[in-house]
């Protein structure tokens, strides 16, 4: 089933911009993690956006499990598509972790007991048991938005849109984001959209899209993306690291191919100099 799905859609935020979606046709499945890629402007964050609401379009059909976003259903829908943005500080709505992620769910007039137990599945799920009193400014980067995520899930949606979530952080915490995010598409069967500009995380992820100017303009596996290094150049995207890696190796006279499997590259320089030894 699909998780999200556009239609034809059109949006421009206003009748002189420059910038402006055109006929987008774009669609994930239940359960996919699907990574977006594009350079600053390129409409990720406003495909975001559109998503679930926060924008809505001019033009076209925008659907979550089949139901189309607007109107009355709207606020129900919210509940079905998580957003965590880029800088946690601007989410956090409370001093303490375990009021932070409760907020979402008071918001929505659980039950007092339920949402203790969604407090305790959705520190567990990102591993911020131990800081459940701790206060939210005294955390680093990574784990504030980690409580970010938490208070996302406590809502438990359907799909979790990431929208540049890990731009502010350093590569630890980039990793410590992109590993909760991967446990939660393989173990509770959450549907990722991963807006990033990072082509490491674009790696992890089932599909990859290309955004350039509001439109799609490359689409597949994230391998057979960066297999179309000149193509890529042009939009202003890069190779992931490894794929850097390979490319000096190669001009520096080493014969190894072009892989972003970093096992395979391993055995290939090692195999380049135990020839070299002999």
């Amino acid at each position: 089933m699909q998780a999200l799905e556009f239609k034809d859609v059109f949006f421009c935020y206003s009748e002189d911009a420059a910038f402006k979606i055109e006929h987008l046709n774009f669609s994930v499945e239940e359960g996919e993690f699907v990574a977006v890629l594009g350079h600053n402007g390129s409409g990720k964050s406003t495909l975001a956006r559109l998503s679930n609401g926060l924008l809505e379009a001019d033009a076209g059909e925008i659907s979550v499990f089949g139901t189309l976003l607007g109107g009355k259903k709207l606020y129900e829908i919210r509940k079905q598509v998580g957003v965590v943005f880029q800088n946690p500080d601007n989410q956090t709505v409370a001093s303490m972790v375990e009021d932070d992620v409760a907020f979402g769910a008071e918001n929505v007039g659980l039950p007092r007991k339920e949402i203790g137990e969604r407090i305790d599945f959705a520190l567990k799920a990102v591993g911020m048991e131990e800081y459940r009193n701790a206060t939210v400014s005294r955390l680093s980067g990574g784990q504030k938005q980690r409580v970010a995520i938490a208070g996302v899930l406590a809502l438990k949606p359907k799909i979790m849109i990431l929208d540049e979530s890990t731009a502010m952080l350093d590569p630890r915490g980039r990793k410590e984001i992109i590993d909760v995010v991967q446990r939660l598409n393989r173990e509770e069967k959450i549907t990722v959209l991963l807006i990033t500009h990072f082509p490491e995380e674009a790696l992890l992820a089932d599909r990859a899209v290309v955004m350039s100017q509001g439109k799609i303009v490359m689409e597949g596996k994230p391998s057979e993306i960066f297999e179309r290094h000149e193509e890529l150049l042009t939009y202003q995207l890069d190779l992931p690291r490894i794929g850097k890696i390979c490319k000096k190796l190669q001009a520096g006279g080493m014969n190894v191919s072009d892989t972003l499997d970093e096992e395979r590259l391993t055995e290939e320089i090692a195999q380049c100099v135990l020839r070299q030894s002999i």
